[in-house]
């Protein structure tokens, strides 16, 4: 079963993308979107343990494996490196997200792999970095986003700071950083001829993510005080409120036009409201649309305000989020394996993204995809039975 587009603006593009967790799978599930053709090298530890009842249960789920095929390689074999090494050569992007060092020591770091392929962008995510003093620590997300500046402001007042999911740090952050970096130097390669090196941190992403709130806070507009500024819930016009049934809307009516049709969609009286940007008074506005809101339900006040340049939209669940009209109409979401699921993005004019291809169990096409590049069936035997791929 084959899984490389034909179509895409990356139609061409070769990667191969070392098996791994959070962000350089999101970073090539964005490539392999677009048309890459990505081998993703799984270890064997994966194939062998997981048997193939627990993988046909669970590989539909796993999202950012869509459209890539899967090769178990033993990269703890020297036959299995040096396997990853020749693959490297026919490759025109090379993804891993180990720690500071790993690599290296596995003999498929940057220095090794471009020695005779200086065209090879190497894409490298990790999450603090590969330098300072944190470099070889473990992580997750929110320890990322934790000392970038962002995470000790997203939260309500007076509350601990909200974990939002992982998409800060793992994937706006992380995936979409190095993806951006790797389409860059493809760009600068097509230029000078060379590939180079993209290291890609999760803690420099999410403080990027925050570059418009640094100019704010310098300028003494946004305060350290969580869930008093303009966009963290502080502001009454930019915040979720509860409807009659449970369910809530999204208000953002930042703008003085889009805050006068909030106050006129809720039939309040402006000349009895507090003025947009009196910030001693937000409290008595937050009040006066608390209440209006509890008025009707979540889908009535979303009716209500779709004629309206009021800014305010229903809160979906992910099991909503596909059947809302507009997604509907933009196909903002498409069927993979049974799995609805976000499509890709960004669209493109000329170059539309296909609809991926399933996910697939992990080593399940190491014939398949090894035949696809290059290795013939009597080099696969060899490898097979020295127990170098699965």
């Amino acid at each position: 079963m084959g899984t490389m587009s034909d179509a895409g603006v990356l139609a061409g593009i070769k990667v191969i993308e070392i098996g791994g967790l959070g962000p350089a799978p999101f970073c090539a599930m964005m490539l392999a979107d677009h048309g890459a053709e990505v081998l993703r090298v799984e270890r064997l530890g994966k194939v062998h343990t997981e048997g193939a009842e627990v993988q046909d249960d669970l590989v539909g789920w796993d999202i950012m494996s869509r459209g890539r095929l899967s090769a178990g390689i033993d990269l703890k074999h020297e036959l299995g490196r040096d396997l990853v090494r020749r693959l490297s050569l026919d490759a025109d992007v090379f993804i891993e997200g180990f720690r500071p060092g790993v690599a290296e020591r596995l003999g498929i770091g940057p220095d090794e792999l471009r020695r005779d392929h200086e065209r090879l962008v190497y894409g490298r995510m990790t999450g603090w970095g590969r330098s300072g003093p944190l470099a070889d620590r473990a992580g997750h997300d929110l320890n990322y986003i934790s000392v970038s500046g962002a995470l000790a402001h997203i939260g309500r007042v007076g509350q601990a700071p909200t974990p939002p999911l992982n998409l800060v740090g793992d994937f706006g952050g992380g995936g979409m950083l190095l993806a951006f970096g790797i389409c860059a130097a493809l760009v600068r390669r097509g230029i000078t001829g060379v590939g180079q090196v993209v290291d890609a941190a999760m803690v420099d992403g999410a403080a990027l993510l925050m570059a418009p709130l640094f100019g704010a806070y310098d300028s003494g507009y946004w305060s350290d005080e969580r869930g008093t500024n303009l966009l963290d819930s502080g502001a009454p016009f930019y915040d979720c409120y509860q409807c009659a049934d449970g369910g809530y809307v999204a208000v953002g009516a930042l703008e003085p036009q889009f805050f006068a049709a909030l106050v006129a969609g809720l039939d309040l009286d402006p000349t009895t409201l507090p003025s947009q940007n009196d910030r001693d008074r937000w409290p008595e506005l937050r009040e006066a649309f608390e209440t209006r809101f509890r008025a009707r339900s979540r889908d009535e006040w979303a009716e209500h305000f779709s004629t309206m340049d009021a800014c305010v939209s229903p809160v979906l669940t992910m099991g909503e989020a596909p059947s809302y009209p507009h997604n509907v109409e933009r196909d903002g979401y498409v069927q993979v394996g049974g799995v609805r699921q976000p499509g890709p993005a960004p669209r493109f004019s000329e170059s539309p993204a296909p609809v991926p291809s399933p996910p697939q169990i992990a080593g399940a096409n190491t014939d398949e995809v090894l035949a696809r590049w290059g290795i013939d069936a009597d080099e696969r035997t060899r490898l097979r039975s020295a127990g170098a791929i699965g």
